[in-house]
């Protein structure tokens, strides 16, 4: 066979094989990474909203509890808040123990800070002084949270578990003996209402009430 011939049957079996290799990798075959990586907007451009249901890491009752305030304020985090709220009563409880009116007068409203006073008074009066330390980290349930007005509501159950260090002034230790603190170990069930304003740069939530819940 002439070289010449041969030369010329390579070169079309090779563009055969050129074409049907274009046929299989030139072509998009299934979803590519680009289609639905952008989200869909609305008409005047901003996306929408992730739906209630993929917020990670929460039931549906925590979902179902926040969806009043989800209406009126789709930035509202359910998983964010409960943080913050575990964080505050942690930091509430402990200064409430410390008479800490510093830490405690940002965190709760002029009524609570009324009675939480009322209440470190009284214990300044006995000559008194106490710790407390959490044996667990406290366990938070959102139950509700609305919007009331210009306010946002949210209520949350506090189950905790506590141990008290008071100490005893002076004159209440043995004789000869120094004064050992008295050890109280409890268990609390609480709701805690919370409030913030809405529509303005605020973010902060504080304390509006304390009230006994059931374990």
């Amino acid at each position: 066979m002439p070289v010449e011939f041969s030369i010329v049957i390579f070169a079309v079996i090779a563009a055969f094989v050129l074409f049907q290799l274009y046929n299989v990798l030139g072509k998009k075959v299934g979803r590519q990474p680009e289609e639905g990586a952008k989200t869909p907007a609305l008409a005047n451009g901003a996306s929408l909203p992730e739906p209630a249901a993929k917020v990670p890491g929460l039931d549906a009752a925590t979902l179902a509890a926040a969806a009043s305030l989800r209406a009126r304020d789709p930035a509202f985090d359910p998983a964010k808040f409960i943080e913050g709220a575990r964080q505050a009563y942690e930091t509430i409880v402990r200064g409430y123990a410390a008479g800490d009116r510093a830490a405690l007068k940002p965190l709760l409203t002029p009524a609570v800070l009324e009675s939480f006073e009322t209440g470190i008074a009284a214990r300044e009066t006995r000559g008194e002084t106490e710790q407390v330390e959490f044996l667990h980290p406290p366990r938070a349930d959102l139950e509700l949270a609305s919007a009331e007005g210009d306010r946002a509501v949210a209520k949350v159950r506090f189950l905790a578990e506590l141990r008290s260090k008071i100490m005893l002034p002076a004159e209440e230790a043995t004789p000869g003996a120094p004064a050992e603190p008295r050890i109280e170990e409890r268990r609390t069930a609480e709701h805690w209402t919370f409030e913030r304003s809405l529509g303005t740069s605020d973010p902060n939530w504080v304390l509006a009430r304390v009230e006994p819940a059931s374990a």
